[in-house]
């Protein structure tokens, strides 16, 4: 089995900042692509910052220049600069993983919330 482990949420003024952290463990043999997806209340699950394994990263409009997505082999940081009232979500972290079996498959985290509010 594999597990995903989220960190770093809170409560936050806005213009302030934030790091999230996922950390994966388990019977992992590799992983692809990394990112984070967040779910505002009444709101679908989007995606906002992903990183493939060689580096390459794709970022929501909404975010583009005040989030940074990083990685450490197995796990995957989200630094979130200038945070306004509109990032206040549930944010979880996804992984596509290989275990034992020769495929990849995508893993969820159980989300941590980020709340923005003065």
């Amino acid at each position: 089995q594999v597990q995903l482990v989220e960190s770093g949420g809170g409560l936050v003024q806005p213009g302030g900042s934030l790091r999230l952290s996922c950390a994966a463990s388990g019977n992992i043999i590799d992983i692809g692509v990394m990112g984070w997806y967040r779910q505002a209340p009444g709101k679908q699950r989007d995606m906002v910052a992903r990183m493939a394994s060689g580096g390459s990263t794709n970022y929501a409009d909404s975010v583009k220049g005040r989030f940074t997505i990083s990685r450490d082999k197995y796990t995957v940081y989200l630094q979130m600069n200038s945070l306004k009232p509109d990032d206040t979500a549930v944010y979880y972290c996804n992984a596509d993983v290989r275990t034992l079996l020769p495929t990849f498959a995508a893993y969820w985290g159980r989300g941590t919330q980020v709340t923005v509010s003065s």
